[in-house]
């Protein structure tokens, strides 16, 4: 029963982490808290709904499901990445010098927009994904792991681990960072500030299209309102892990996904939303700044 709660934890956690990654990655360069990211995450399940469909239509899932699967996951990056580039164009570059408030409104007003676009455009009522992978798998340890679980947890560990090299090796990553730290001194160095702004969007929002349509294949459902519960909870991620640390919101939310799944399964399921806010209010009493975060000294 544990090592079975322990797979589920991962499961969700592997998908709360992409999602926290978007959010800690422009809060580390701009300081800014992009309250619509969750709904960019909805954006990709749709997408990745209406992409497979349409694959299935014109008999490419009857020739190749696994080629239909991987033109639907690139695809949604590159749509959902478009989609992150134009709201970063549009929506917070203009506020960049503004008081800190105005973006912060724009981000919800942004959130608010796409919901109810997709709402529009796609109806009220839940949109259905189909259930490829079934419920096979195999006992591990005692736990039923079936194989789309077991995808989860690759695709998520593989692609935070790219993330984290292609931070720490990369020209562009290494340009992020020197933003993140100094946006004035990094200009005078010779890098491109806004290029690096709209390239953190991208990347947050490509990572957010893959949890998007993950979810949707793990869950079956999708509805409008699925980018709202699932920012706050990654919001809550980054913040356990330390706002602004990349390590940290790849911790906080495996840490998200094991609070979740053991309240559920040995406290109470109905409450299992609750759960990660109390623990979040336990670690921030104790160590204001997160897990991995570090306290910022203020220059007088």
């Amino acid at each position: 029963m544990l090592f079975q709660q322990i797979i589920n934890g991962l499961t969700l956690g592997g998908v709360y982490a992409l999602i926290a990654l978007g959010y800690t990655m422009v809060y580390g360069i701009l300081e800014l808290i992009n309250f619509a990211h969750g709904e960019i995450y909805m954006l990709g399940a749709y997408l990745g709904i209406i992409f497979f469909g349409f694959f299935t239509v014109v008999g490419l899932t009857s020739f190749s499901l696994s080629l239909a699967l991987a033109l639907t996951f690139i695809l949604s990056v590159i749509f959902c990445a478009a989609y992150g580039f134009t709201m970063e164009k549009i929506a917070y570059r203009p506020l960049r010098h503004a008081p800190r408030l105005s973006p912060l409104i724009s981000a919800i007003g942004m959130s608010l927009f796409l919901q109810n676009y997709v709402m529009l455009t796609q109806g009220a009522t839940d949109k259905v994904f189909p259930h490829l992978f079934g419920a096979a798998g195999f006992r591990l340890f005692g736990a039923r792991v079936t194989y789309l679980q077991t995808v989860i947890i690759i695709v998520s560990s593989l692609l935070m681990i790219c993330l984290h090299l292609f931070i720490t090796r990369t020209k562009m990553g290494k340009a992020m960072r020197a933003v993140a730290q100094d946006k004035v001194m990094a200009s005078l160095l010779g890098i491109n500030v806004d290029a690096v702004i709209s390239m953190t969007f991208v990347i947050g929002s490509g990572l957010a299209a893959i949890a998007g349509i993950m979810i949707a294949l793990y869950y079956g459902l999708v509805n409008y309102s699925i980018g709202y519960v699932a920012g706050i909870k990654a919001f809550t991620a980054a913040v356990l892990g330390g706002i602004g640390s990349i390590p940290g919101a790849m911790l906080g939310g495996i840490f998200l996904g094991f609070i979740e799944s053991m309240g559920g399964s040995y406290i109470s399921n109905e409450y299992k939303d609750a759960y990660a806010f109390i623990v979040l209010i336990v670690v921030l009493l104790i160590r204001p700044a997160g897990i991995l975060g570090k306290s910022a000294e203020e220059k007088v």
